[in-house]
Formats: structure tokens, C-alpha cells, sequence
């Protein structure tokens, strides 16, 4: 017998009321549990922000300065929350400027439904006033996109929209609504999507595959676990851990699948890529089995193909099909979302240890530990580290904060030195690398998670990409924690010059504003620390400040990330300085 709620949420589906298509968007929003977008409006989108005005008890509309700040934000709270991101922009620069998030979330299976305001139908292909081909354009760098021209179907076309969005391996969506569609009026009707015929999210179970996975695995002497986002997607943390736990499989996470699993967990063994953990590196090679859990064998992971995992078989949990032997032959594959796989190849695999094994990757801890890590968060140098500021940021968060960052050497230094008791905790921009992405994307993050600290990590480089949402920041009383690791350098790009380019350093060093003064005129409290001494006294008016804080930390200009794999060398050659 169906309940009280579930006749009223039938009848608030199948009922039909006279509306306008901007109506019907707002509508249709609500009805997809959406509470915060992030837009930009104009001309073109102007009826629905019209419509948006009537709902401001509903939706909370965050105001950004740029087009591209409203994708990332909704990218940072999307992470966090686990659901779709929305944004709003107009036709013309409005869209293109989002095109840049829209790449970034597509990559890094973020989901989205961004809605873009077109010229009306009349005027489409006449080269009108900012008119562009959305559809066009956003095509590459989305999931599925699609342009609206009667207002009787915006109901239909964001049902589905939210549905791909969510759905399989999650991803932006474009939906551009001409201006006449939103102005028009239709019998508005919402029909939730629950499946489409010509798109299949998920693989159905195979056992036969399962059964494999798991012979293998109770044959391994030295497995080694890639924790990936895709178990941070499906929400299979607990899955996770019961499996690591019965096999006794050290694992390793990847950039993206950071906070998959409490740092602290005896068998995580940390992060992989190029400038991850020692151990998980160059162990990878003498692994004679490696299951990867939701991750797609990015190049910054694998380095050269061919000398990369030569004594292992492979197992590959993957919801998307295409990531199946694109970049490493699975022997065996196991399609579909690991939070239903994973329970399945636990019940089958044997209760195990791997003492041995592990103490071999808790050698190389201790190697890389004398190496570089004591150096970097405890140096005997006048010269701050990034290191030492990030690692002791985290513990002043008591390792429970929400890290976000921009890209470059914070960004590594983050992944590296900052810690993790829960999960969805980070929000960073992985497979394109975007620069710019950090301050808007905490932003959205706290919105997000609100009774969380965020703490986002900046480099003077790529702060300077997105410095105006300090003006959405004041404006909305957003409490993010900015972390400003000054060098006066493009840090990472200076990095491979010194390395690789005999220390030609082109077009590297910045000439920098004064950073403060910015933060001021933005009402957005600051503080700039350019000596040791007073760098836990800084660190704690941060963490005890209310409201949004800067915190400038001028660290030495010429610090290098290490360990680190070259671009396109073998993963046994990682470098530890």
C-alpha cells in the first residue's frame, strides 16, 4: 500500500497547471531537489531570472563574477554533496564562458546541468546579437546536450537532463532554452526520468566475472588495491573498507580518491601518480596483481604504458565500459558500479593478511620519510615549505577540514600533506588541471557542507585566474579559509624548468599585487606571514575567525615537489629529488 507521501509526490508529478517555460524551469528544479544555483544573468536568460525572483525563499541564486566561477562552484558543491550542480548563464559569452568548467567537470565525472539562455527561435542562425551555437559548442565537453525551442518541452528535457546527469559515470549537461520557450506558456507536467531505452548507466552484474576476480585475488601474493573517485561516486566507502579488510590488500588512491578512505587506515598506503608516495610507485611493478576500484589508469598515474605493472595481472572495476582496456589490458574486467560489485567479490575472497607485502611498502615510508617528508614539514631552511604550512593547517582543522585547491605545487603538496577522517572531503581539479578553479570551487563547496570548515589552498598564479569571486565571497558571507602560498612564481611550471629545461625560466616569475590591499577592498579579512615565527599564530586566527579569512604565506620561491615521476618515464623511476 503506498503511503501518504508517496500519493502526494504521484500526484505533484502527474498534475498539470498553466505556466510559462520559465516557470516550468524553476518548477522542474524544485522537483529535482534543487536548492542553490549559481549563475550570471543577461538578456537571454532574462525571463527565467524573472521567474527565479519569485522562489528566492526556495533557491538560494549565489551571484558570481565570471561564468566560468559559477561551473566551479557548482562543480565544489556537487563533490561535497554528491548531487547535480546547477548553473545559470545567457547566450553568447554568457555560454562560452562556461565551457571552461564544463571541460573539468567532464573529465572528472562531476554532475551538472548547466541551463544557457539562447536568442529566440526566429533568429537562430542569423548571426544575432549574441547568438552561439551551444549545442555546438558544449557538445565535446558534455555528457549529452540539448536545445529547447518550445516551452512544452523544457519539463521533459530537464528530467532528462538531471537523469543523465546523476546516472552511470556522472557528467555535465547543457540544456539551451531559447528566449521565446521561456517566455511562452504550456500545460506544465513533470515526469521524473527513471531510464532511458537508448542509454544504459550501469552493466548488469557478471558472476562469471566476479568469480574470476576473486580466484585471483585469493592466488595473489602481492596485490595491490588503486582506490579511484568512482568509489566516492557510487558511495561505496563502506564497501570498500569491507573488502580491503577481509583480503588484507594494501591500497593506494589516486588524486581524485583521496578521502575514499580515512588517511590514517593501516592499509592505506598512499597516493599514487607523479608526485605520489614512493612506495605505491615503485611497488607497483612488482605487484603480481592489481585491482583497480574506479579509476580509469590516467597517464599521471601510469607513466610509460608499456613499463608500467609488468609482473601483475590486472582486474578492472569500472562502471563506464569505454575505460575498459584503453589505457591497460584487464585480464579480467568487472563492469558496473562498484558499490554493488565490490559486496559480491567480498562474500567470494578469502579471509587473508599480507604482512609481508606490507611492510615492504612501510620500508619505502620510511625512505621517503628521511628523504623528503621530515625536510619538507619540519625544514631546518630560514625558507618556509608549502609543506609544513599545508601539514600544519590540516592538524589546526584537526585533519577533519574539506580541502579544496587551485592546481600546481600546492595542489600536490595538499594531496601530499593534508589529512583525512571522512569522506567527499575533497574538491580539486584533476584530469584537465585547471587553474582558477580552487576559489570558486570552495565557494561552492561551503554552501555545500556548510557546518564544515573548507579550507582551499591557492598559488599566486592561479588565484589571480578567478581573484573576483572575492567580490561573490563578501557578498554572500561565504566562510571559506583561503590559504595563499605565495612564491612569486608559476610554481609548477617553473619546477619542470629547472628540471627539464636547464633553469630557463620563461615567462615564470610574477611580479605580484599586493594581495592584502585586494582582500580589503573585497571587506574579506587578511593576514600575510612572511616568517616562521608567526605562522601558528596566523594559522589559529583563521581557523577561530567567523567569516571568510585570507591568509598570505610568503614560502621560498624556488621549492620543488618531490618525489616525482618524469612525464613519460616508467614508474620505477620516480625521482626523490
Amino acid at each position: 500500500m503506498e503511503s501518504q507521501s508517496q500519493l502526494l509526490m504521484k500526484e505533484k508529478t502527474t498534475e498539470t497547471k498553466r505556466m510559462s517555460g520559465s516557470e516550468a524551469v524553476m518548477q522542474s528544479l524544485l522537483r529535482e531537489d534543487t536548492s542553490t544555483i549559481f549563475g550570471y544573468p543577461g538578456g537571454a536568460i532574462m525571463p527565467i531570472y524573472d521567474a527565479l525572483y519569485n522562489y528566492h525563499d526556495q533557491i538560494h541564486h549565489v551571484l558570481t563574477r565570471h561564468e566560468q566561477g559559477s561551473v566551479h562552484a557548482a562543480q565544489g558543491y556537487a563533490r561535497v554533496t554528491g548531487k547535480v550542480g546547477v548553473c545559470f548563464a545567457t547566450s553568447g559569452p554568457g555560454a562560452t564562458n562556461t565551457i571552461t568548467g564544463l571541460a573539468d567537470a567532464m573529465m572528472d565525472s562531476t554532475p551538472l546541468v548547466v541551463i544557457t539562455g539562447q536568442v529566440v527561435s526566429s533568429l537562430l542562425g542569423t548571426d544575432a546579437f549574441q547568438e552561439t551555437d551551444v549545442v555546438g559548442v558544449t557538445q565535446p565537453v558534455t555528457k549529452w546536450n540539448y536545445q529547447v525551442r518550445k516551452a512544452e518541452d523544457i519539463p521533459a528535457a530537464l528530467a532528462r537532463a538531471f537523469f543523465i546527469a546523476r546516472s552511470g559515470r556522472p557528467g555535465p549537461v547543457v540544456v539551451d532554452i531559447t528566449k521565446d520557450a521561456q517566455i511562452n506558456e504550456l500545460d506544465y507536467h513533470y515526469e521524473p526520468v527513471t531510464g532511458i531505452r537508448s542509454y544504459k548507466p550501469e552493466s548488469p552484474i557478471d558472476f562469471h566475472q566476479i568469480d574470476e576476480a576473486a580466484h585471483l585475488i585469493n592466488l595473489a601474493k602481492k596485490p595491490l588495491a588503486l582506490v579511484g573517485q568512482g568509489v566516492v561516486l557510487g558511495n561505496a566507502e563502506k564497501e570498500l573498507l569491507e573488502f580491503l579488510e577481509k583480503s588484507g590488500i594494501p591500497a593506494a588512491w589516486t588524486l581524485l580518491g583521496l578521502s575514499a578512505m580515512p588517511t590514517e587506515h593501516p592499509l592505506n598506503i598512499g597516493m599514487l601518480g607523479m608526485h605520489g608516495n614512493y612506495g605505491p610507485n615503485v611497488k607497483t611493478n612488482e605487484a603480481d596483481l592489481i585491482i583497480a576500484i574506479g579509476m580509469r589508469f590516467d597517464d599521471r598515474v601510469t607513466g610509460d604504458l608499456t613499463k608500467y605493472a609488468t609482473n601483475a595481472q590486472v582486474i578492472h572495476m569500472e562502471i563506464d565500459p569505454a575505460e575498459i582496456n584503453k589505457n591497460v589490458h584487464a585480464d579480467v574486467p568487472v563492469l558496473g558500479n562498484v558499490k554493488k560489485t565490490l559486496p559480491v567479490l567480498t562474500e567470494k575472497v578469502s579471509g587473508n593478511e599480507h604482512e609481508e607485502w606490507l611492510e615492504e611498502f612501510r620500508a619505502c615510508d620510511r625512505i621517503e620519510h628521511d628523504r623528503i617528508i621530515g625536510k619538507e614539514i619540519n625544514p631546518i631552511d630560514k625558507g618556509m615549505t608549502m609543506g609544513e604550512v599545508i601539514s600544519k593547517v590540516s592538524g589546526a582543522f584537526n585533519n577533519d577540514a574539506v580541502m579544496v585547491t587551485d592546481v600546481g605545487q600546492h595542489q600536490m603538496m595538499g594531496a601530499r600533506y593534508f589529512r583525512f577522517k571522512q569522506t567527499r572531503s575533497v574538491v580539486t581539479s584533476g584530469g584537465l588541471g585547471t587553474m582558477g578553479f580552487g576559489l570558486p570551487a570552495a565557494m561552492g563547496a561551503k554552501l555545500g557542507t556548510p557546518d564544515r570548515p573548507v579550507c582551499v589552498f591557492v598559488g599566486d598564479g592561479g588565484f589571480q585566474m578567478t581573484i573576483q569571486e572575492l567580490g561573490t565571497i563578501f557578498q554572500t558571507k561565504i566562510p571559506v579559509k583561503i590559504v595563499l602560498l605565495n612564491n612569486n612564481f608559476l610554481g609548477m611550471v617553473r619546477q619542470w624548468q629547472e628540471l627539464f629545461f636547464d633553469k630557463r625560466y620563461a615567462s615564470t616569475e610574477l611580479i605580484n599585487p599586493d594581495f592584502q590591499t585586494i582582500a580589503k577592498g573585497y571587506h574579506v579579512p587578511s593576514v600575510k606571514i612572511t616568517e616562521r615565527d608567526d605562522l601558528d599564530g596566523a594559522i589559529k586566527q583563521m581557523v577561530e575567525s567567523e567569516g571568510p579569512f585570507l591568509m598570505e604565506v610568503v614560502v621560498e620561491k624556488e621549492g620543488n615537489v618531490f618525489p616525482m615521476v618524469p612525464a613519460g618515464a616508467s614508474v620505477s623511476d620516480i625521482r626523490l629529488e
